[in-house]
């Protein structure tokens, strides 16, 4: 099995739906399929093809922690960039109807902590974000990860996010009215999280100043 790579990020070889880094490691290069949102910021957005890339740590090289899937005729590596991220991965694809791709995409819509967090508060409307997540799926998640991922976040000390204290249902019109916009379930997320830090807002339950409050806030950042 193998743990995790340490190498030259050689390019970014886009097979859709799949995301493919290319890493060289002691001469050798391994092809790893890894979450998009992974990319360094100036290869987002771009259409097929081949992209060098360079490293993100600043240092010559990039570590990649990695999942071994072996089949009948190939075997297949998938990188994330913390063992967290790749350790809730199996975890993942260890429910029932969960594919690879889709546990990707799960960790493509959400950082590592918003997922274990909608996992564990049961927010389906939060999952059901993620392309291929439907309801049924994201309950069947909840039900089979939710103990399990309450116990690993303490022992791992994955901090959870944000949660202030918005009233649930004010968040639930927010969060349905910037996803109405297009907004990003992980985008949203952040800034809620950052909007509750605004003494202003925090004696204000009108939905529609959160509202404009995390446009502003997400048109900046």
């Amino acid at each position: 099995m193998i743990s995790y790579l340490k190498g030259d990020p050689v390019a970014i070889v886009r097979r859709p739906p799949r995301t493919i880094l290319i890493i060289e490691v002691q001469g050798i290069g391994y092809e790893v399929q890894i979450p998009p949102r992974w990319l360094p910021a100036p290869t987002r957005g771009e259409g097929e093809g081949e992209k060098i890339v360079a490293p993100t740590n600043g240092e010559a090289w990039i570590q990649v922690f990695t999942h071994q899937q072996i089949r009948e005729d190939h075997m297949i590596l998938y990188g994330f960039p913390t063992a967290a991220e790749r350790d809730l991965f199996r975890q993942l694809i260890a429910v029932t109807g969960i594919g690879a791709q889709l546990a990707i995409a799960l960790l493509n819509t959400f950082s590592l902590e918003q997922l274990v967090e909608a996992i564990i508060s049961e927010n389906t409307k939060a999952l059901i974000q993620t392309p291929g997540v439907g309801k049924k799926t994201a309950e069947r998640i909840i039900l089979e990860l939710k103990t399990q991922l309450g116990q690993w976040r303490t022992a791992a000390a994955i901090p959870a996010p944000a949660a202030g204290d918005l009233d649930p249902a004010l968040q639930e019109d927010v969060e349905l009215t910037l996803l109405a916009l297009g907004y990003e379930a992980a985008e949203i997320w952040e800034a809620i999280s950052h909007l509750h830090q605004d003494p202003r807002l925090a004696h204000n339950p009108t939905p529609e100043d959160w509202i404009k409050a995390a446009i502003s806030w997400l048109s900046q950042s």
